[in-house]
């Protein structure tokens, strides 16, 4: 398969750039903080809480324009990787200040590269996106986000064996993502990947066996994880998604400070293996 895909092709869209003017609205603010089981949504002027800016990161496409998976059909801003799942891989935030409910932010993003690897499971597309949102006095976020293309897994194929959670947090708590949760994150962020709320299309198109927990919406949690457990505020946030994790399952949540100011936080499935790892920073 890795002989039929033309990287130099792909390639040819390193450097393609889009920019969006977007605002992280009073509404996206309460539907996010239902989620996320909070009391009361920040309001209008508020500091909007760590990588909820990711409400936006699926910009609207017209209808006709979006694909068989629920994405909009490849070609456009993306490269028309010709492999079938399509995986928000992990990334890199670094955030340079606050920004607020109902500010007028602009995302500028630019495909940065392009690069194919053979995995054990096949052919591996890379597509690394640089992200700048900046609001009126200047950038506020700065984001390098990994998306990874790959093949469907043959028939009867076992799943990759993942890695084992480390067995000494310094704190932890359960977390059930369930149908719904997984609907209503796939909702506030406008996105239509399939494997996130149709079920037959997850297990007899794409080949999962359940629901696909979306990769920011686990993100978010490690994130607000740490924002709870410390006083000063993240500055920088780098994670990686290590396997899928699937609705109903028994996830955990965890944390271990690793240096001064900085943590590892991951969640674990109910088999004890990483799903995703996140380091952060906070501010001195």
């Amino acid at each position: 398969m890795a002989d039929a895909i033309d990287i130099a092709h792909l390639q040819s869209w390193v450097g393609r750039n889009q920019s969006n003017g977007e605002t992280v609205t009073s509404l996206q603010a309460a539907q996010l903080a239902a989620l996320f089981d909070r009391e009361a949504p920040p309001r209008q002027g508020d500091i909007v809480p760590g990588l909820w800016h990711w409400a936006n990161a699926f910009p609207p496409q017209r209808q006709s324009l979006i694909g068989p998976d629920g994405h909009p059909v490849r070609g456009g801003f993306l490269p028309p990787v010709p492999l079938p799942r399509r995986m928000w891989a992990g990334g890199d935030v670094t955030f340079l200040r606050p920004i607020r409910v109902d500010a007028l932010l602009r995302r500028n993003s630019t495909i940065r590269s392009v690069t194919l690897k053979e995995g054990g499971s096949g052919p591996l597309v890379f597509v690394q996106v640089q992200h700048e949102i900046s609001d009126r006095e200047g950038p506020a976020i700065s984001e390098l986000q990994n998306i990874v293309y790959r093949d469907d897994p043959a028939p009867g194929q076992p799943a990759p064996k993942g890695k084992p959670a480390p067995a000494d947090a310094d704190h932890s708590r359960p977390w059930h993502p369930d149908e719904v949760a997984l609907f209503r994150y796939s909702a506030a962020s406008f996105n239509g990947h399939r494997i996130h709320y149709d079920l037959p299309y997850a297990r007899e198109v794409e080949g999962y066996p359940g629901l696909v927990v979306q990769g920011p919406f686990t993100a978010t949690m490690l994130f607000a994880t740490v924002a709870e457990q410390v006083e000063q505020p993240i500055v920088s946030f780098s994670y990686r998604g290590m396997k899928p994790l699937f609705a109903g399952d028994a996830l955990t949540v965890a944390l271990k400070a690793t240096g001064e100011g900085q943590y590892s936080v991951w969640t674990a499935d109910s088999t004890g293996e990483i799903g995703m790892q996140a380091e952060a920073k906070v501010a001195p």
